[in-house]
């Protein structure tokens, strides 16, 4: 048996942080159809199921587009079975929307469901207030059949700031667990649950934002019913690769040097022209360096779908190369260099700007 394994596919998601109205359009787009994509990988490999660990939408209010497409795949693929456990984020109005629910659509509620296929259950519960308490106590597997069981929520042992249930693990461990499919953190990562089973977040299947860089798909499973044993793998599938990448520009004395910096921090990682990309400027700089932001990003915004510059540079200046310069400069950074009041960066933004003023510079 093949499975599917993926979760937090978020469609739907407004992408406002950091894209612009249209970028955000055509991404909820592209995010739309990953989803199509990968369906049409599992009917193409022979895949016998989709496991979505929840969070297959981003919000109540979901578009006649997400929610037909959804639909339409569903529908389309009568031989793949698609198990659908609700998120945090996900609501009735997809499902209340169904006049019928299709036979290769199932689903799970607040008590563990159980479904059997040969020598392989797949067993989900969405987790809430009402039934954590008995959720761990309540699950009963046949230790003599291949179990995955599906969840939704936060590997940890304090409540996440989004509220999202919490997953003990240790309650789970001993259960006759082969394979633990979870949902909720939007990177990948497996690791033992005991020593039958493991535990998997397949991640999101898009990155969205730049807390979401490196790479994004699902897990595949081939499962051996008789043997009672499995092979996983992470498949790399998102359109999109999403980077944010430190640059650190100390000692550049103008713009075309950040430029060129930048240029070689970007060969070095190997980032693909159609990436989302943020570059963070870091280090230390001179009060008289000519450093143009909007400048850098153009410089490469033809060479990638989105790009963003983010200046976290210092500025340094040396008072005592003025103390002894009679004009206005001199006179300006003397006085501002004495005035308490200013932190001490704030007083290197102070005169870098008062100097580009005095020197007839356009100052934003």
């Amino acid at each position: 048996m093949r499975i599917i394994h993926c979760a937090d596919l978020h469609l739907d998601s407004k992408l406002s942080a950091n894209l612009d109205r249209e970028r955000a359009r055509q991404r909820r787009a592209e995010i739309l159809h990953t989803f199509q994509r990968m369906v049409a990988y599992a009917q193409e490999h022979e895949v016998d199921a989709i496991l979505i660990a929840g969070d297959l939408f981003d919000t109540k209010n979901i578009s006649a587009t997400a929610r037909n497409t959804v639909l339409y795949e569903i529908e389309n693929h009568p031989g793949l079975i698609f198990y659908y456990l609700r998120g945090n984020h996900d609501r009735d109005n997809f499902l209340s929307s169904l006049e019928e629910i299709p036979d290769n659509l199932k689903l799970f509620g607040s008590s563990w469901t159980t479904y059997e296929c040969g020598g392989v259950t797949i067993s989900g519960l969405e987790l809430n207030e009402e039934n954590r308490g008995q959720a761990y106590l309540s699950l009963e597997l046949d230790t003599r059949k291949f179990n995955v069981v599906t969840l939704h929520g936060q590997e940890s042992e304090s409540r996440g700031k989004d509220k999202t249930e919490i997953i003990d693990l240790k309650q789970l461990r001993n259960k006759g667990i082969d394979y633990l499919a979870l949902g909720h953190i939007h990177s990948y990562k497996i690791e033992k649950l005991d020593a039958r089973g493991e535990y998997c977040y397949p991640g999101c299947l898009e990155g969205r934002g730049f807390d979401e860089c490196g790479e994004h798909g699902f897990v595949e499973l081939e499962i051996d019913e008789e043997r009672g044993t499995y092979t996983r793998e992470f498949k790399p599938f998102a359109k999109r690769r999403l980077y944010a990448i430190e640059v650190d520009v100390t000692g550049c004395e103008t713009s075309v040097e950040i430029c060129k910096k930048v240029e070689n921090e970007l060969e070095k990682e190997g980032c693909e022209p159609e990436s989302m990309m943020k570059i963070i400027l870091i280090g230390s700089l001179d009060i008289s360096c000519e450093k143009d932001v909007p400048y850098v990003r153009s410089r490469f915004e033809e060479s990638y779908y989105d790009i963003k510059v983010e200046d976290k540079t210092t500025l340094k200046i040396n008072v005592e190369d003025y103390l002894l310069d009679e004009s206005l400069k001199g006179e300006f950074v003397r006085q501002v260099s004495r005035d308490e009041a200013l932190s001490e960066e704030d007083r290197a933004i102070v005169i870098r700007y008062g100097l580009k003023a005095l020197a007839g510079e356009e100052v934003e």
